[in-house]
């Protein structure tokens, strides 16, 4: 037995560790820095959430794991003895676990080299495994003789792995201690167990440690301390409280140093290998974000109270943390000063443990109030702040799935995706010094207290089979791909493109119905500044929008021409035109107010956008007309004849100032309103065909005149197959599209696969889907309704342009449906698609993830669907930024959006003709608006800058030069109607006095002119006279010339 070091031995120890380590590590000498990760300022929220492209450092050590309990099987076969896990399973301590005890679990011990085949799949450059304690010394007492069974064993499989160039990562101890030595001592309350370890861990050492370079003396040793002694929940079961807790932990750290230092002075010089303990935290966040002093202590003291109870004797000061040694007292064992020192720096490097076990303590026992998260990257920076510059393998990384789900481990592979790339960050940007990754786990598992119920395994296990056989997870090759590429590659479209985009481009702000409703009395001149303000507590009644509301249009307009955008996309409102939905009654005010707005747009050289109806998507009346809505709605194909008649007017009333109409906006999202599949279908059957009628009343009556162009507007997300490696998720983002934009485009276009509308209708595929699910539901027939003859042909082109309104992406998978026999909770949907979002992505504070691609995807799946004849116009896209001024999300939203666009055009050959950022204005508080709200004085937001100097250079030029447009003329000519308007009083006047002016000198004129003429007319009477006398023989007396004389 190696015994602790003599006195004399330690002050030596002391006074060398004290030198050695305030030379390597000033964190040592001082109180660590960690709590500075929660007061730094906060990053950019792009930069915060972006996922990183890039890849690991040569060399990286990417690995899998498992622990010999929960995979081994063969409990009771060739010498093993009982662990303390076996016998809490087997007995009635455990409560349900004892119906399944891990007797077999994966039966690692017997097909131990197909685990080996599994790494070599992945690709990895390691395999971190436990040795069991109980199956080398059933007794646990490492100076009899070991089970040679064993022994013959982990050799074997630490020889295999050699051979495949797989380094072993290998666990001493991994939670299942001898039950023999529970019985006997009271397992690790029991400071004996301290020197029975070190002769356990030395017996490894020399057996197995000239093959072996990287130890681990134990697994998380918090859970063992809190969990086994503590609360009772794994084993030994014992409910012994915190007082039992700390003695466990503190005998569990010095069994940890003992071994350290045993492998330090005699198997170090020899075999050159290194030594560690895994530890395992939770990651926690001030409350609401607020890091005030209080808070950032509560983190701080959080973090102390798991990791730092481990982590600040081995990696610190050699003592427990402030903050845990003042809420404990007299119940916390101590360390003596010359403990301390031993204890000190008895770690080769950091191992971290992050997994669901300590999440899901951090969220009930050390919470303190704040926010649990599994932020890995902040973790890993926490202890380079804390305690240095130290090398950090992170030995355990991963979650769990649900039994159920099989192998189609879905949410798993984002899971995986996120704390990977986490870790990436950390070493990128942090300078984390990570050498090393280990999924957790290689297989299937018997998963603690969990039993199996849920999985962790990179493999599938069937542990119904008697030879259980391992089958990848999607999950396994995806982590197979990501270690191929050493980190994440980055793809085409992460490089920017340079070019413009058109003169004749859609510049545009989306709006939703238009109407200014101000209730406040305003109070002119009173500062002497011109401006209108409140009156505080005054309102008045709110009336319907007029003309009279002249000065709140021009202001609005103002707004919308700062931005240099040149369309204005905005909303009538249907039941407020024709409140009893038909031309019984017609509000001639409310159309005399639409017409001003668009005269005004129209003096400012900007074209409108105008959506007939505007679905309000929720109660009590849809957007519709009270009497429209209470007979039924889009269920009642009466609502179609309404709508036509509705459009009618407007097109013979506004159509003069209308270069664009939008019959219906978003007819795909207003169907979800409907909770019954049928009702469902109905609806979007009568809005398609309403649409079609208002075309074709648009067609044959005021187009000649006016030359507009009419569509209907979708809601367009691109649908991405939430799992890369299956087909059926790459079929239900096929579906998912259909039923979300087909369902409406290919009716009124066909596609281009097809022979030239062909049959008509709905898509082929939709069609099929939806009969097929019929008959595996028993229903008489397909839910959806058919179109007559005549209703195709109306249909059919009824559309001048595509216009999409696109936000997000989503990712796409098939409904999960549940077994035979068994309550289906919530009625799929008929897609039978579910939706979720992938966590890499950044997203805004209401959730709508930013992912630019997106966007250029479902710009070229509707491009080739239905070929590039028509323009498409992208007619609303945008995000909510909560930031009142500086909102740096919008300003990266757009950017980014419009360069997936330019490449849609320029890379894709995409008829793309415009791009609509929603909204202008804000209503109440900071979200989706440009501008902010009238309660916080319109104020641009800095995003207005950046979506303005875009239009000005016409997209992302190569030498961001302006370019001189046709539109760009325009403008100037508007500038001098707009300074025309302005003064037009004075333009008037010096009009009437031009005009006076000219007539004066016309008067003028004609007097002198009258004046001339008739001294012209004297003369020639006169010769005339002259000529009568000589005919008549008079003599004519002729004045004499005048002679001059000369003297």
């Amino acid at each position: 037995m190696l015994n602790h070091p003599p006195p004399h031995t330690l002050q030596w120890l002391s006074l060398c560790t004290l030198l050695s380590v305030c030379c390597w590590n000033k964190a040592a000498c001082s109180p660590g820095e960690g709590r500075e990760i929660w007061q730094q300022p906060k990053p950019d929220p792009i930069k915060a959430q972006s996922f990183l492209h890039d890849t690991f450092p040569s060399g990286f050590l990417w690995g899998s794991g498992t622990s010999a309990f929960q995979t081994e099987g063969a409990w009771d076969q060739e010498g093993k003895g009982a662990s303390i896990w076996d016998h809490f399973t087997h007995s009635s301590v455990s409560g349900d676990l004892a119906t399944e005890a891990p007797n077999v679990a994966s039966d690692g011990y017997t097909h131990w080299e197909e685990d080996v085949k599994a790494l070599e799949l992945l690709g990895v450059r390691s395999y971190s495994f436990s040795l069991s304690w109980p199956r080398l010394f059933p007794d646990g007492n490492a100076r009899s003789q070991p089970n040679r069974a064993a022994v013959e064993h982990y050799s074997r499989l630490i020889e295999r792995l050699l051979e495949k160039k797989i380094e072993p990562i290998v666990t001493l101890h991994h939670w299942d201690l001898p039950q023999a030595l529970q019985e006997r001592y009271g397992g690790w309350k029991n400071d004996t167990l301290v020197g029975l370890f070190e002769e356990y861990a030395a017996f490894c050492f020399h057996t197995f440690g000239s093959r072996v370079r990287y130890w681990l003396t134990m697994h998380n040793p918090y859970l063992v301390a809190v969990q086994g002694y503590g609360t009772g929940v794994h084993a030994p079961g014992e409910t012994g409280g915190p007082s039992a807790s700390l003695i466990v932990a503190h005998n569990l750290i010095r069994a940890h140093a003992k071994a350290w230092h045993t492998y330090n002075t005699h198997f170090r010089p020899t075999q050159r290998g290194k030594v560690s303990i895994v530890l395992g935290s939770h990651w926690i966040e001030p409350q609401s974000g607020q890091a005030t002093a209080a808070n950032v202590e509560l983190c701080q003291e959080s973090i102390e109270a798991v990791l730092g109870w481990f982590s600040n004797p081995i990696f610190g000061d050699g003592d427990y943390p402030v903050s845990f040694r003042s809420k404990h007292g007299a119940l916390l064992p101590t360390f003596t000063p010359e403990e301390k020192l031993w204890v000190q720096k008895t770690a080769d490097f950091f191992a971290l443990s992050f997994g669901p076990y300590n999440l899901r303590l951090g969220r009930t026992l050390i919470q303190y109030g704040q926010t649990v998260t599994p932020d890995l990257r902040r973790m890993l920076s926490w202890i380079k702040l804390e305690y240095g510059d130290l090398s950090v393998l992170v030995a355990e990384g991963g979650w769990f799935s649900e039994a159920g789900v099989g192998r189609e481990d879905t949410v798993s592979i984002y899971l995986m995706k996120s704390f990977i790339n986490q870790v990436l960050q950390a070493i990128k940007f942090d300078g984390v010094q990570v050498f090393g990754y280990v999924a957790w786990s290689l297989v299937d598992g018997f998963e603690w207290n969990y039993g199996y119920t849920v999985r962790r395994g990179l493999f599938y296990i069937d542990f119904s089979q008697s030879n259980p056989t391992r089958t990848p997870k999607t999950s396994a090759l995806y982590y197979k791909r990501v270690v191929a590429d050493n980190g994440f590659l980055k793809g085409e479209t992460s490089s920017e493109v340079k070019g413009r985009f058109p003169c004749d481009f859609h510049w545009g702000i989306a709006d939703s119905t238009l109407q200014f409703t101000d209730p406040h009395l305003y109070s002119w001149n009173l500062t002497g500044d011109g401006s209108l303000r409140p009156v505080p507590g005054v309102k008045l009644r709110i009336r319907p929008a007029q003309c009279t509301d002249y000065l709140a249009i021009r202001g609005h307009l103002r707004l919308f021409a700062s931005t240099g955008a040149s369309h204005y996309r905005f909303a009538l409102n249907w039941s407020l035109i024709l409140p009893h939905g038909d031309l019984s009654q017609v509000n001639s005010e409310a159309l005399r107010y639409y017409r001003c707005v668009l005269t005004e747009l129209k003096k400012l050289n900007l074209e409108a956008v105008v959506i007939l109806y505007y679905p309000t998507h929720r109660a009590p009346n849809l957007g519709l007309p009270v009497q429209i809505h209470a007979s039924g709605g889009w269920l009642n194909h009466s609502t179609v004849e309404a709508f036509q008649e509705y459009a009618a007017l407007c097109y013979e009333q506004l159509g003069p100032w209308v270069g664009y109409w939008i019959t219906i906006n978003e007819p795909n999202r207003l169907v979800d309103v409907y909770s019954d599949g049928k009702e469902k279908h109905q609806a979007a059957h009568n809005l398609l065909l309403a649409h079609a009628k208002a075309w074709r009343s648009y067609e044959k009556g005021q187009y000649r005149e006016q030359r507009g162009m009419v569509s209907l507007a979708l809601h367009a997300d691109w649908a991405e197959p939430a799992n890369p490696f299956l087909d059926s998720h790459t079929a239900a983002a096929q579906r998912f599209l259909l039923f979300e934009l087909g369902r409406f485009l290919d009716p009124l276009l066909g596609t281009r696969y097809e022979e030239k509308h062909s049959e008509g209708g709905y898509p082929q595929e939709m069609k099929a889907y939806l009969e097929a699910r019929a008959r595996v539901m028993g229903l008489p027939e397909s839910p959806l309704p058919s179109f007559t003859d005549t209703e195709k042909e109306e249909l059919r082109g009824a559309l001048n342009f595509i216009a999409l309104n696109h936000f997000t992406t989503r990712l796409v998978s098939p409904y999960p449906h549940t077994q035979a026999g068994s309550q289906q909770k919530k009625q799929p949907p008929d897609h039978d698609c579910l939706t979720l979002s992938d966590p890499t992505w950044p997203s805004s504070s209401l959730g709508q993830a930013i992912v630019p691609w997106g966007l250029r995807s479902i710009l070229n799946w509707v491009s080739h669907r239905y070929g590039d004849a028509l323009p498409i116009i992208v007619t609303a896209s945008g995000v909510d930024d909560q930031a009142p001024g500086e909102d740096k999300l919008r300003q990266h939203y757009l950017r980014s959006y419009l360069q997936e666009s330019l490449k849609a055009r320029q890379l894709d050959g995409v008829n793309l003709q415009g791009f609509y950022m929603w909204k202008l204005q804000d209503r109440h508080v900071p979200q989706f608006g440009l501008f902010t709200s009238t309660h916080h004085q319109s104020k641009a937001k800095a995003s207005v800058a950046v979506y303005r100097e875009i239009i000005t250079h016409s997209g992302f030029p190569e030498d961001d030069t302006a370019l001189t447009c046709r539109f760009s003329e325009l403008h100037e000519r508007c500038s001098v109607c707009a300074w025309m308007l302005k003064n037009k009083t004075m333009l008037f006047f010096g009009g009437c006095l031009l005009i006076t002016a000219v007539m004066l000198a016309a008067l003028v004129i004609s007097v002198i002119v009258a004046k001339r003429n008739q001294a012209r007319g004297g003369g020639r009477r006169t010769d005339r006279m002259h000529r009568r006398r000589r005919r008549e023989g008079v003599p004519v007396f002729l004045c004499p010339p005048v002679v001059k004389c000369k003297r």
